[in-house]
């Protein structure tokens, strides 16, 4: 999964200009022409398939942890990712693959977002994928307090409303007071670290071509990941090759459709629709590992829902 909103390398994009719709109708004994769906209609659908594709990338990397590392698990996932966004990125942009300012800030961003992922394909190899994606949800709510503390953003009523649900779900998952599951811990981890990705993001990111810096969090934390997954390596067997290969796959897939979404559509109208990630997470973990989520985690990923709803309505009325 992890995240815009992905530990997954979600993107910032351009705010796009809409367009208005060209309907031909002359008069009444003319034949209207079949509209065509519009750029939003068509970035809100690309946004839908890729916030459900990136649960898949998680539950391949839940099956292939009986059997492998997820340190080496994590540093295969970007190998692959990079062999695919190169290409794409080379199409667009000749030899000047990486963004040609800010380098050390985006080597930061990788740092905290290569961090977030193997934490979370720790995470998912010890517990469900739905408690998991529930957990490491509080990233962007933790990233309320970092940009007040870190941006000198303003902490406002509902920010504060907002965290304060955030923090109710995570305890409900947790559940202080018994024995707490260590894999609920590397979540929780992997969503902090989520949180300082986010805010590295808004400034090193935000004057650079998403593709390009798609290609430098994906090859420099392969580079990254090396080290891990040297210690840990384990070579592949033929039958799972696919697997690994599905992983970089679905990820670079997935980058690329909500990157195409961003240009196409509203960030405050795409952005509801990370949470689509949690109902992905839940399916796969049932169809594939027949896993059923519990009250406490239903419970904990409503409130989480509705911290991170309430930050997308502010953003998209102003500041409250």
């Amino acid at each position: 999964m992890p995240g815009a909103m992905s530990r997954k390398c979600r993107m910032p994009a351009s705010r796009p200009t809409r367009p208005a719709i060209a309907r031909g109708s002359a008069g009444p004994m003319e034949t209207t022409s079949i509209a065509r769906p519009s750029r939003a209609t068509t970035g809100i659908a690309l946004m839908t398939v890729a916030m459900l594709a990136i649960p898949a990338v998680d539950g391949l990397a839940k099956f292939l942890s009986a059997n492998y590392s997820p340190l080496f698990i994590s540093w295969a996932r970007y190998v692959v990712a990079s062999l695919i966004v190169l290409p794409f990125a080379m199409a667009r942009h000749g030899a000047r693959v990486l963004p040609p300012e800010r380098r050390g800030a985006h080597a930061l961003r990788t740092v905290f977002l290569v961090i977030a992922m193997t934490l979370y394909f720790l995470a998912v190899a010890r517990i469900p994928l739905a408690t998991a994606a529930s957990a490491y949800f509080v990233g962007p709510i933790i990233a309320v307090v970092l940009s007040a503390a870190v941006l000198k953003e303003q902490l406002t009523a509902r920010k504060i409303l907002s965290l304060g649900l955030g923090f109710a779900g995570a305890l409900v998952i947790l559940r202080p007071g018994g024995a707490i599951e260590p894999g609920l811990l590397l979540a929780f981890g992997a969503g902090l670290a989520f949180a300082f990705y986010m805010i590295a993001t808004r400034r090193a990111a935000q004057d650079s071509d998403p593709v390009q810096t798609l290609v430098f969090q994906c090859t420099v934390g392969a580079l990254l990941l090396t080290p891990q997954a040297i210690a840990s390596w384990s070579t592949p067997v033929p039958a799972d090759l696919v697997f690994f290969v599905g992983l970089g796959v679905i990820s670079a897939a997935s980058h690329i459709l909500s990157i195409t979404a961003f240009r196409l559509a509203d960030a405050s109208t795409l952005a509801p629709l990370v949470y689509l990630e949690l109902v992905g997470a839940a399916a796969i973990g049932y169809l594939a590992f027949r896993e059923v989520p519990g009250p406490a985690t239903l419970i904990g990923a409503v409130l989480i829902m509705a911290a991170g709803l309430i930050l997308i309505q502010r953003r998209s009325r102003g500041p409250a």
